[in-house]
């Protein structure tokens, strides 16, 4: 038997709200309580951990991720404003000093992820001429921020054999097919080297204090063997690494598909997930119902229709799993609904809602689609994120949609009001790993009436993800006696008892309600000094 103590700190515990110690014993939490009971079980441990005023608190599921994608990302030009892209030019000075330090013959792709032609000052990408004189003559592949779409040079369009795609164009810039031809090729890898990447990606995880990601695997951006490799390495916490839990993105028709792909990719939580049903709003691809307010002939693409959707949901209920779809615009959600109607008129609405079938993303709901996702018991996962980064009166999102339409996105407080199931993700590398950050946003949404409580966000952000996976009856996601010691230890400036439903805040104890750390605007970001899953020390900074 191992057994770990923390005292001297704050626990986040609703079993427990005054806990300032927690005692860890063979992966699980044994006992919690006060620092005087605490002192006197010091002789019989096997690690004392003093806090000295740090918070423990449930370990984050980010509920939507890329791992390869997020790694490759990371190894890539950053065109982000923070890696200084703040131009066009910017992106093409990255590019053009990467081919001047390159020797001769050196012919690897170039490849960066992040830019975002909204806030150039050119208000435009780059064109693959450009891209060709500055990589001079090298293959060259640039991933817009939302991954649904790129920029390529003639080299990587030649390479990738784009030319004949849907969704290509003379310019450079590729959707859809093309897109997919373009990133198979710019983004191949070896065994070896997927690894390698998969290990960095699941480091940076449990470095921001996240115990579990939902990996939404898909042919257009891992492989099945990919995907095998990180249920298998990760199934036990005694890997060191967060859990994945693991979605694959391929249509089923039958149930003799969804049960093949169930028994080929053994340790599979859903069949779904990046099963894109439309594309993003930044890239103009996520199905509208009416069209683009700056681009007035462009409404979107479906990449599913009704039918498919309903054969699908059919054959993955009928294979004892859940499905998932990737949705972002309101004419996609009403396709998806439309199927999943159509699947209850031959399953039965009870038999599709008791499955738990999920949506990623789902930022465009109204009424009479709340009602509907209500009806059919779908669980949702969301990116809070996307609000900070595109929403508001100016944003990405007004341009794209016009203010109206802006305003109604991403409506966390309705969803949540309903009672819909919600979990919190990043969909990294669209944004990095950074929990707190989805808990800030869905608390202070753009628009007032959209924001949820940071206890709400943080419960989405916690046991949230493990309740869409259909894990959280182990007590995954909380801390109380007999659940897993599934953690992150913070440190935080300010700790502080949520008060109301928004976001006003009571440093007053005696509110019975565990701490949280104060999320103000003029507050520096909690810093994650331990992370254990079932006791195993994932990431820890306190020596």
């Amino acid at each position: 038997m191992t057994s770990t103590l923390y005292r001297h700190g704050v626990v986040h515990s609703p079993a427990d709200p005054f806990a300032e110690a927690l005692l860890v014993e063979d992966g699980v939490v044994a006992w919690m309580g006060s620092d005087d009971t605490a002192d006197g079980l010091v002789a019989g441990v096997d690690e004392v951990v003093e806090l000295q005023g740090a918070l423990v608190a449930p370990g984050f599921v980010d509920a939507h991720v890329h791992l390869l994608e997020t790694a490759l990302a990371a190894d890539g030009l950053d065109l982000t404003p923070a890696g200084g892209a703040v131009s066009m030019a910017a992106v093409l000075d990255a590019v053009a000093h990467v081919a001047a330090a390159r020797g001769a013959g050196d012919r690897r792709i170039v490849h960066g992820t992040g830019w975002d032609e909204g806030a150039w000052p050119e208000g435009r990408p780059p064109t693959r001429h450009e891209l060709d004189a500055a990589g001079q003559g090298l293959p060259v592949y640039l991933a817009r921020v939302d991954v649904h779409s790129a920029v390529v040079s003639s080299a990587l369009a030649d390479l990738a054999g784009l030319r004949d795609l849907p969704g290509w164009s003379d310019d450079g810039r590729v959707t859809g097919g093309a897109h997919h031809a373009a990133r198979d090729v710019a983004r191949a890898v070896t065994a070896g080297e997927r690894t390698a990447l998969y290990r960095t990606a699941l480091a940076k995880a449990a470095a921001a204090g996240i115990v579990s990601v939902h990996e939404q695997s898909a042919p257009h951006v891992d492989t099945r063997d990919g995907l095998r490799e990180l249920l298998a390495t990760t199934a036990d916490a005694a890997s060191g690494l967060p859990l994945v839990v693991g979605y694959r993105a391929e249509a089923c028709v039958t149930v003799d598909d969804a049960r093949a792909l169930l028994a080929d990719l053994p340790g599979l939580t859903g069949i779904g997930g990046d099963l894109n049903v439309d594309g993003s709003i930044g890239s103009r691809t996520a199905a509208l119902r009416k069209p683009y307010a700056d681009a007035p002939g462009t409404s979107g693409t479906l990449h599913m229709s009704a039918e498919q959707i309903a054969n699908h949901v059919t054959a993955v209920t009928r294979a004892g799993s859940h499905a998932g779809f990737h949705v972002i615009g309101d004419r996609a959600l009403d396709e998806l609904l439309l199927g999943l109607r159509t699947a209850a008129d031959v399953e039965g609405t009870a038999a599709i809602a008791a499955a738990g079938h999920r949506v990623e993303h789902a930022e465009m709901v109204d009424a009479h689609s709340l009602a509907q996702i209500v009806l059919l018991g779908l669980r949702l996962s969301v990116q809070p994120a996307f609000d900070i980064a595109w929403g508001g009166p100016d944003g990405m999102y007004a341009t794209r949609l016009g203010r109206g339409r802006a305003a109604a996105m991403n409506p966390f407080a309705d969803l949540a009001a309903a009672g819909v199931p919600l979990a919190l993700g990043s969909d990294a590398p669209v944004t990095p790993f950074d929990p707190w950050a989805g808990v800030r946003g869905a608390s202070a949404h753009h628009e007032a009436d959209q924001r949820i409580s940071v206890r709400a966000a943080f419960r989405a952000a916690t046991r949230g993800g493990w309740r869409l996976a259909g894990l959280d009856h182990s007590g995954a996601g909380e801390l109380r006696v007999g659940a897993p010691a599934h953690l992150a230890v913070w440190q935080a400036e300010h700790l502080v008892v949520q008060a109301s439903r928004t976001s006003s805040w009571s440093a007053d104890p005696r509110a019975g309600s565990p701490l949280l750390p104060d999320l103000g605007p003029d507050e520096p970001a909690p810093r994650c000094l331990r992370t254990t899953r079932a006791g195993v020390v994932l990431h820890d900074v306190l020596g």
